[in-house]
């Protein structure tokens, strides 16, 4: 069985439902894909399981973006090894 770069249930705090429009084509390919996957690694799944997933992965990988995204260095004051 094929190991996973990412794992198919992820904890969550807190989920929230979101809606969103695409095109019949995009929706057909995302089924495709979670038929693939459930074949793939012998467990059924749905395409909007797979989603949230795939977004974060798509997203952890995007430079532009982890770029952009860092949390504001701290305001305390550095602390140097007087050595």
């Amino acid at each position: 069985m094929p190991t996973s770069a990412w794992p198919v249930v992820v904890a969550r705090t807190e989920n929230l439902k979101l809606t969103f429009t695409c095109p019949a084509s995009l929706k057909a390919d995302l089924e495709r894909y979670a038929a693939l996957h459930s074949h793939t690694y012998g467990e059924e799944v749905d395409a909007l399981t797979l989603i949230p997933h795939m977004l974060e992965a798509f997203m952890a990988r995007d430079r532009v973006f982890k770029r952009n995204n860092k949390p504001a260095l701290s305001a305390a004051p550095q602390t140097t090894d007087p050595r």
